[in-house]
């Protein structure tokens, strides 16, 4: 019996050494050293401070910015810890209400646009931290950042442009543009 429970405790210590130590240092050590900034959340990092990860949305409300998918995690929007949809079918009434406020919002926003309102603006996703919009999302924006910013509208579409990401190995996934990226790059421009 004591030679089984010694058996027993040395192959705990073998494996807890293997799986729970040695195996998650390789893992750990060959991603930073194939994929770093993956590894390290995808930060973009401006003027030597964390501006945001291109993987989690964040809140942009001023009208010089392009404005994300809403975010189902909390009313402030984007809280990492609280990932989750809003678990609202579409028979719920407060489904349809958030979407009418988020509409709303919008038109207030930019009176003067009479376009469809993309359905991406109006949702959120499944995660609700989607850091990403449709082409048709963003460019439903351009004119209202264009003429916040006092930029041409051209200049603005043309930079929504070089921002959309095709399919992932053109065949997985729908066109879309990171948000936080597109914003920064709208900084990025010389003030007119």
């Amino acid at each position: 019996m004591g030679r089984m429970l010694r058996n027993a405790a040395m192959l705990l210590l073998l494996m807890t050494v293997i799986a729970g130590i040695a195996y998650p240092l390789l893992v750990t050590g060959l991603a930073q050293v194939i994929f770093p900034v993956q590894a390290n959340g995808s930060v973009i990092v401006k003027d030597g401070k964390p501006a945001g990860s291109t993987l989690i949305g964040q809140v942009f409300t001023a009208p010089k910015y392009f404005w994300g998918r809403p975010s189902a995690t909390t009313p402030q929007g984007y809280n990492g810890t609280a990932s989750n949809g809003s678990n609202l079918g579409p028979t719920n009434p407060a489904l349809a209400d958030a979407a009418k406020q988020r509409i709303a919002a919008l038109q207030a926003a930019d009176p003067g646009n009479h376009a469809a309102i993309p359905v991406d603006l109006v949702t959120a996703s499944g995660s609700g931290l989607d850091p990403e919009i449709s082409p048709a999302a963003a460019q439903y924006q351009v004119a209202r950042v264009a003429g916040a910013r006092g930029l041409p509208v051209s200049e603005v579409q043309a930079l929504v442009l070089r921002h959309t990401n095709g399919r992932q190995f053109g065949v997985l996934g729908e066109p879309r543009v990171n948000v936080l990226e597109l914003n920064l790059a709208l900084d990025a421009l010389p003030a007119h």
